[in-house]
């Protein structure tokens, strides 16, 4: 259980005077800074924070905590910052991808598999999921959400995209995240279509090199930033900039390109909300000096997660002091952030954390896709002849609901005989950062192929990736489940059972049929 508002004391506040020095107030609003929610139990980490607010930063990107402790402490610091606090958070699951005891909601690219856009009903249940997610999001305290996703995953090897994206279709990218937009503004909250100008149609993890994206300009325009172009017509507030290089526009990041920046977004695009930098200690600029002054001399307003607030404010205080930097631009971005602050309602809403677990299952078991069908193969029973194989990220293996059904069990590695059988392979795989791969390797790749020919019939499950299916051609029934949660395998064993009906529809273009 979440601990309750008397836990947390918050000994010597007083202690941290404000900041008196105009320049450095001005400067330390232009920054949200990372908040760990495991950490705020400390006395000496309060004081951190404390320190950081009283000197005027922007706000803070929560990561992880307990529920109750993080929305007291956010409490808190509203409660003695001059101005209200950016609380920005990377919930595109749902708050519970950072702080426990919330509700985890499928990611994009299964709800873009669940909903049919031209059903009504279909719309009430994105609409009702989003909803959902700010409700929760506006209880623990954070007011800006980083989501939706606006990348068009282009390519089937992106290792940090991926099921991230809503689809490869720039229509249904736009389509899904207006109605993201539409729903987190209405409930009094500061949107964010990220990674403009679109992390799509890479292979590289920008959290651990910089991505060179080699296509023209009109390509670009057309496909990458058409969703963004929607987004700013629905009202999003606040843009996020990938750490992109774009050479037929700019070989320097997008972060620090005033052609994206100023050139694109603000002039051709027309957007006057807030621009937001990707993460600053991302890899992908780590070779880069003064990045912060670069950013901000391009035109963001607001410098995400740089490694050391106070650092950040120094070099910043210099640029502008040498007039690298003109306070004339810094006191226009000021304006813009209290503007859209202005924005933010506090207002709670009443809900249960309960139906919204049943919401998001409801979505899960929507989004369960055939890929592939073979007549005669389901549905599948729990007798002798299923054999269910464990693949891809091995932690998700011992706690698998899979076990609860099936008795002949294996994992990839082990020695197998499966003639005359049914092989089942469950294969989980996840998006994160710093990993390079959504994927499995070519071992893994291949160790399946050749018990998929040993087998009398195979059924192939991505739990997550529902790319690595077209690997596996030669299988008799392709399954997409786009995630590895408790709740997707779950629903994937109601659908071979023949107890549910898959619903799915794929939001990407897969090669799956042998030539």
């Amino acid at each position: 259980m979440g601990m309750g508002k008397e836990v947390i004391n918050f000994p010597m506040l007083n202690n941290y005077a404000t900041n008196s020095n105009p320049l450095e107030k001005k400067l330390y609003q232009l920054i949200i800074s990372r908040l760990n929610g495991e950490g705020i139990s400390s006395v000496s980490y309060q004081g951190e924070i404390f320190k950081l607010v009283r000197k005027g930063i922007g706000g803070f990107i929560i990561f992880g905590g307990k529920k109750d402790e993080v929305r007291h402490f956010i409490e808190k610091i509203q409660s003695i910052s001059e101005t209200s606090l950016f609380i920005a958070s990377d919930i595109e699951r749902g708050v519970s991808q950072q702080i426990q005891k919330s509700t985890i909601f499928p990611c994009q690219m299964a709800i873009a598999a669940a909903i049919e856009k031209n059903r009504p009903e279909d719309v009430t249940v994105i609409e009702s999921a989003v909803k959902a997610i700010a409700d929760e999001a506006k209880d623990i305290g954070i007011n800006m959400p980083l989501i939706p996703v606006l990348d068009i995953n282009q390519n089937p090897d992106n290792p940090i995209i991926c099921t991230r994206a809503f689809s490869d279709n720039p229509g249904d990218v736009a389509w899904f995240g207006s109605k993201y937009i539409k729903t987190l503004e209405s409930s009094g909250l500061i949107s964010c279509a990220k990674h403009f100008p679109g992390h799509g149609d890479t292979s590289t993890d920008s959290h651990i090199l910089l991505p060179v994206i080699n296509k023209s300009y009109e390509d670009l325009m057309n496909m990458d930033i058409m969703p963004f172009r929607e987004a700013i017509k629905t009202g999003v507030s606040s843009i996020m900039i990938g750490h992109l290089s774009i050479p037929a526009i700019d070989y320097k990041p997008a972060s620090l390109s005033k052609k994206i920046i100023s050139g694109i977004l603000r002039e051709k695009l027309g957007f006057e909300g807030l621009v937001l930098t990707d993460a600053l200690n991302m890899n992908a600029l780590k070779d880069i000096k003064n990045v912060s002054v670069q950013c901000i001399k391009a035109g963001a307003d607001i410098l995400l997660h740089p490694v050391k607030a106070d650092l950040t404010v120094k070099e910043l205080i210099s640029a502008v002091r040498t007039g690298v930097i003109a306070e004339e631009q810094i006191d226009s971005t000021i304006n813009r952030i209290l503007k859209i602050k202005e924005k933010i309602k506090y207002d709670k809403q009443h809900f249960s954390y309960e139906n919204h677990e049943k919401l998001s299952y409801l979505i899960t078991e929507m989004s369960i896709t055939i890929v592939k069908n073979t007549a005669g193969i389901l549905p599948t029973s729990e007798g002798n002849k299923t054999h269910l194989v464990f693949c891809g990220d091995n932690k998700f293996f011992e706690s698998s609901p899979l076990k609860t059904y099936f008795k002949d069990i294996s994992t990839i590695t082990d020695t197998l005989e499966l003639k005359n059988k049914i092989a089942i392979f469950a294969i989980f795989t996840s998006v994160a950062a710093w990993r390079g791969s959504s994927g499995i390797d070519e071992d893994e790749k291949d160790r399946i192929n050749e018990l998929i020919g040993k087998a009398e019939n195979s059924i192939v499950i991505s739990f997550g990736n529902p790319y690595i299916l077209r690997y596996f051609k030669r299988a008799d029934v392709l399954i997409a489940a786009y995630e590895p949660t408790e709740q997707a395998q779950k629903a994937v064993i109601k659908c071979l059972t023949g107890e549910m009906d898959f619903k799915g529809r794929l939001p990407v273009k897969l090669d799956i049929y042998a030539i």
